[in-house]
């Protein structure tokens, strides 16, 4: 009897895994608010055994579980080849909060007789899933395994197996390697990766070659698991983990994972693996339809069979198809014939993956087993180009309307509007979607995708005089499935220069104190002299920012074409300088017109091993990436031995392919740094307006800046950090006299840089990070700034903590400080009466609000204040309970009862006494629920 009851749990199980699929999942996006998945629980079964999957725990993580009967509640059953058969059984689950969660799966016993851990037979089988719930990435659902998870292997062949992943999201997929487990965090008795396994159990094991020991590996991106090669027939388990991770605005999150547990059943072979052409990864426009042959090839000219596995053959839209789309083996060699009609529907960033397997079917036994071969297949599906784009100057000459056709697909979400100064030419090919690196194009907004036309205004500044404007367009698609069409073809316009054109912005000294820069401009191509007769003058302006160029440097009258000024006594070392010329009709003051603002050039070094990086930038009317000049220039000191303070040119850098970055490793003149010495640098800038009329290059110094190599000293940790918002009231007296839907906040933090000794005064930005909760989990990366101060406003609230830290010129980061934090001042008030009579005056028992302001002139309001939630109970004078009330959904913190009982009746008027339960959104747990109790008198 204890055999058979043994045997009832015995010796099944190969391999499996869970899926999981958000039931209310729309196209990148959740449709309502329910948190319900449905988990699918995929086993792979001995068919030597009479015991099938289950029965078996499913743990959701977020506490529950349930025990799943899979003997008769199975949803899928089929029998696979060489003794296997796939169970499935699906559950659902709703969770009550979006957070991370880990569903696991555990069920005595695996089948026995596996090699590579101990007793497999007596080993609980378990796996586990992980699912990210979050509404700011979007609804997700986990990666599809299409391709069994039970392959066969031969004794010194490599074996090659690939779980033809597909995400139904779109998001990327990672893989790797992880050992089987028995219980969370519990690997399986014993367990040793096969190639381990083989290596400590088979003398002289190597691989395929014969030169070297076997080896497991599994590519991260393609998901190729390659064993070189088995060494010991018999059965082997590994597991492994495939991640999925979403891009959102440019940060890559982990959106979770599937763990599969698979088996290898290795033979002794006499028998060579088949083979697999297939066509090169290739790029196609959605409407167009793709066509290509597979051929299966098998050394021995047995019967092979070719199928495919993917995520285009699942698709709801125009799905692709193969031919012939049998089973059976066929005749070596043999061919597929794969046809896909895309539409835009498939347009995603991340390619499309098909797999193909060929395995063979050797005549008799004495061959040894039958061999299997794959490769996958990488289709990029991109939307068409944004057509008929045109350009036209509007009145005024500053502003430019650009007008396109409507878009071909439908499903893109925005048209994005890139920008830049002279044309630059080039022609999307080969999956080349967006705008290319370093093409010198600015994103300048983005517009609905049913939207035909914009007004490029400069964000109101107008459109530099002088300048050749080039525009191309880029239709986006949302997440999760992301993804960019080809660009437009582009379009230029050159704005009229009746305004003076600045060229030259150049630090000429470099010095804290008595720094220069170098200024110089055209005079207006077009004015009208009748309307304003000259002469005119020439006011030169200066500033530390875009937004404040008010300091007046010097008036100049002339009628020459071009006009230079020095601009001296300046911290060059320090500040980047903005420049604008102002023209004046002399003698009246009154301005004609203005330039466009044009800065400094900004070097900055970072610090390597025997190398120094440098980054450079500048914020000018021109561009600075000029296909006919390409070149920007590098110069340095230590060159010449005779005079080793001087600077001089040492390279040059394409910048149209590498942007505006040098690594100076020495590579120029095949002389490494040194780590004990400094070395100085200046970049000289090559740009152009685009216009014939304006000689180019135009060219612009930066300012001398030295760093030594392996800098590896950190910042110091600011310090005196400190929070207040725009008014210095607190929170209290910010709040008295505003109105209670007030919800736009500020938060002004400052702080100051560490005099310390035990660390570098080298700092050259900060970053902020901020938790709305306090919680270190909660942090989140907020900022960089230059200045000692940061603005953060738009806030719901003034709840939350910060951190600072410093990361110097090497890029070395600095320790967070301690958090420092600001809280909200709760308020919430109740009244005493309430009159339900029915005349529109205090008809409803109400918590104070901006109509008490009003009845009370000069007064602080009595609003309710960062308020999240209130449960609201009256009792009658005997003590039973009459009335109850919950905020949240339609119902208010307000409460706003009307004198009438939970079963509507009215009450009589008199006295009642309620109890109300507030919680506050804040940080201080002591302030967070807070009980009022008090008497009710009903007037009637």
């Amino acid at each position: 009897m204890l055999l058979s009851a043994g045997r009832a749990y015995a010796t099944h199980i190969r391999a499996g895994e869970i899926i999981a699929v958000r039931t209310n999942a729309g196209l990148g996006a959740c449709v309502g608010s329910a948190l319900t998945y449905r988990f699918t629980v995929t086993g792979y079964e001995d068919t030597g055994s009479n015991v099938t999957l289950g029965p078996g725990i499913i743990s959701f993580g977020d506490g529950n579980s349930v025990q799943l009967d899979t003997e008769s509640e199975f949803v899928f059953v089929e029998e696979l080849e060489n003794g296997v058969r796939v169970r499935q059984y699906v559950i659902e689950h709703t969770y009550e909060s979006a957070r991370v969660y880990t569903v696991s799966f555990r069920e005595f016993n695996r089948n026995a007789g596996v090699l590579n851990m101990s007793r497999s037979v007596d080993t609980p089988f378990y796996i586990e899933t992980q699912i990210v719930i979050d509404g700011n990435l979007g609804c997700n659902n986990s990666p599809v395994l299409l391709i069994p998870p039970v392959d066969r292997a031969a004794v010194g062949v490599t074996f090659l197996h690939n779980p033809g992943a597909f995400d139904p999201d779109g998001d990327s997929l990672a893989y790797r390697l992880v050992e089987s487990k028995q219980d969370e965090g519990e690997i399986a008795e014993g367990f040793e990766f096969p190639d381990v396994y083989d290596r400590a159990n088979v003398p002289g094991a190597t691989n395929e070659e014969g030169t070297a020991p076997p080896t497991l590996t599994l590519d991260s991106l393609t998901g190729d698991l390659v064993w070189n090669a088995p060494a010991l027939q018999g059965e082997y388990n590994v597991a492994f983990i495939v991640e999925e991770w979403r891009r959102v605005d440019g940060t890559l999150f982990r959106m979770g994972y599937v763990t599969r547990d698979m088996q290898i059943i290795v033979e002794e072979p006499n028998n060579e693996q088949p083979e697999l052409i297939v066509p090169l990864d290739t790029c196609i426009t959605a409407g167009d339809t793709l066509r290509a042959m597979i051929i299966g090839l098998d050394p021995d000219n047995d019967p092979i069979k070719m199928e495919a596995f993917g995520g285009v053959f699942l698709l709801n839209d125009s799905p692709a198809s193969i031919t012939p789309d049998n089973d059976d083996f066929e005749p070596a060699p043999d061919t597929l014939f794969f046809e896909w009609p895309t539409v835009c529907e498939h347009v995603r960033e991340q390619p499309y993956e098909v797999q193909f397997k060929v395995s063979d079917d050797p005549p008799t036994n004495d061959r040894g087993p039958m061999l299997a071969n794959f490769a996958t297949w990488r289709i990029n599906v991109v939307a068409p180009a944004p057509e008929n784009v045109t350009a036209t100057i509007l009145p005024g000459g500053n502003s430019v309307e650009l007008n396109w056709d409507d878009y071909a697909c439908g499903n893109a979400v925005d048209m994005t509007i890139y920008r830049r100064i002279d044309s630059f030419a080039f022609t999307p090919e080969n999956c080349q979607i967006g705008i290319p690196d370093n093409a010198g194009y600015t994103l300048i907004d983005s517009v609905d995708i049913l939207e035909t036309s914009y007004i490029d205004t400069n964000d109101g500044l107008g459109l530099a005089p002088g300048a050749v404007y080039c525009y191309r367009l880029v239709a986006v698609f949302a997440l999760p499935g992301g993804g960019e069409s080809y660009a437009s073809a582009e379009v230029c316009v050159d704005i009229t220069a009746d305004a003076p054109v600045i060229t030259n912005v150049s630090i000429t000294e470099t010095s804290e104190t008595d720094g220069s820069v170098f200024v110089r401009w055209r005079s207006p191509f077009e004015i009208d002299q009748g309307l304003f007769p000259p002469p005119y003058e020439y006011v030169l302006r200066r500033g530390t920012s875009m937004n404040n160029v008010d300091t007046e440097v010097t008036r100049i009258n002339t009628a020459d074409a071009a006009v230079t000024f020095t601009d001296t006594g300046l911290n060059t070392v320090d500040d980047v300088y903005y420049y604008q010329i102002m023209l004046e009709q002399s003698g009246t003051g009154v301005l004609l017109d203005s330039s466009a603002i044009a800065s400094t050039v900004r070097l900055e070094p970072e610090p390597g091993f025997q190398s120094v990086l440098l980054r450079w930038g500048a914020d000018v009317p021109w561009s600075n990436v000029s296909q006919d000049d390409p070149y920007h220039l590098i110069y340095r000191d230590r060159v010449l031995t005779d005079h080793p303070d001087s600077l001089v040119l040492i390279d040059s850098v394409n910048v149209t392919e590498g942007g505006f970055r040098y690594e100076d490793d020495g590579t120029w003149n095949t002389t490494p740094l040194s780590d004990q010495l400094e070395y100085c640098y200046f970049i000289t800038t090559r740009g152009t307006y685009g216009n014939p009329d304006i000689a180019t290059p135009l060219e612009n110094n930066s300012q001398v800046v030295c760093a030594q190599p392996n800098d590896t000293i950190a910042p110091c940790q600011p310090v005196a950090l400190n929070i207040s918002n725009p008014t210095g009231l607190n929170c209290e007296e910010f709040l008295a006299f505003r109105p209670c839907g007030f919800r736009d906040f500020t938060n002004i933090i400052t702080w100051e840089a560490s005099e310390a000794d035990t660390c570098d005064d080298d700092t050259r930005r900060y970053e902020v990070f901020f938790s709305p909760t306090g919680l270190e989990e909660d942090y989140r990366f907020l900022a960089t700034t230059q200045e000692t101060s940061f603005t953060h406003d738009g806030l719901a609230s003034f709840k939350g903590c910060y951190r600072i830290r410093a990361i110097d010129r090497s890029g070395n980061i600095g320790e967070f400080t301690e958090p420092f934090c600001i809280d909200n001042c709760p308020f919430y008030e109740l009244p005493n009466v309430f009159t339900p009579n029915g005349d529109g005056i205090n008809d409803t028992f109400r918590a104070f609000d901006d109509e008490w302001a009003l009845r009370n002139p000069g007064m602080p309001s009595k609003c309710p204040r960062f308020v999240q939630q209130v449960e609201f109970t009256v009792f009658n004078r005997w003590g039973r309970e009459i009335f109850t009330y919950t905020s949240g959904g339609e119902n208010s913190i307000f409460i706003d009862w009307n004198g009438r009982t939970n079963d509507g009746n009215e009450v009589a008027a008199g006295n009642y006494f309620y109890s109300a339960t507030v919680i506050f959104d804040v940080l201080d747990p002591a302030k967070r629920q807070r009980t009022l109790k008090g008497w009710i008198s009903v007037l009637r």
